[in-house]
């Protein structure tokens, strides 16, 4: 097993955890040995987990929508031959030093890239799986029917019937897990990532039918500078100019 740390003094790893105050539904695929159609994910121990996947796509997702408040310009994820510009084919909002990345002579890269990565540049930041801390032994399989909806018609689907595997509801069970910046992971990605953070209020599967829905009891202590706030902002100041 790879240990982060032995690799490198200069990686900061924080610790996250978030508390799920309804039944979470995260579905594992190919999942076998249960009754649901859609078996929840669990790790080789039995500890119901959600996916470091998931929460960095999530948080990626609602960095983009804050650095695009800003008047940053985002490149079109998640489509590969949209994400990464070509300096020699660059729109002109795209040709700032901001978007230059050293040693990647020929491309331009958003903030948000050089934060999460794109298919050219490694994301500067890992995330692991949060685990579940309560005993899996303590927890019992929860299965939750479901129907597909038809919404032309506004009527259920003939032989639509499902059933979900959810974590139990109404518990509070609490997911932790880590995150490490690597030495490379701009300043500026901590306020970023902070500000994601308190956008995310679900995850999973089903969150409009009121699953996955969460409260953070662990952020990341970021320590964040006027100088990170002062540059985030310089992206509303060019976007008025």
């Amino acid at each position: 097993m790879i240990v982060l740390r032995t690799l490198s003094t200069s990686i900061d790893t924080y610790t996250v955890t978030a508390v799920i105050d309804t039944a979470l539904c995260i579905g594992a695929g190919g999942a076998s040995g249960s009754l649901a159609d859609k078996p929840i994910v669990r790790n080789a121990e039995g500890n119901l987990l959600i996916p470091g996947s998931q929460l960095k796509g999530r948080l990626r997702h609602e960095c983009e929508k804050i650095a695009i408040g800003l008047g940053w310009e985002i490149s079109e994820s998640p489509s590969p031959g949209k994400m990464v510009i070509r300096r020699d084919k660059a729109p002109n909002n795209f040709r700032r030093s901001e978007y230059e990345v050293s040693g990647y002579d020929e491309t331009y890269h958003c903030l948000i890239s050089q934060i999460f990565g794109d298919p050219v540049l490694p994301s500067r930041v890992i995330f692991e799986d949060l685990i579940c801390t309560e005993d899996s032994e303590n927890l019992a399989e929860f299965i939750r029917p479901g129907v597909t909806m038809n919404r032309r018609r506004r009527t259920a689907e003939e032989n639509k019937l499902y059933f979900l595997e959810t974590s139990p509801p109404n518990v509070s069970l609490k997911f932790k897990g880590q995150i490490h910046l690597l030495p490379n992971c701009p300043s500026y990605a901590k306020p970023l990532m902070l500000a994601g953070f308190k956008h995310i209020h679900a995850l999973g599967g089903s969150k409009s039918a009121g699953l996955g829905w969460l409260s953070w009891a662990t952020l990341p202590n970021f320590e964040v500078t006027d100088a990170d706030w002062d540059f985030l902002a310089k992206g509303r100041k060019n976007a008025a100019n």
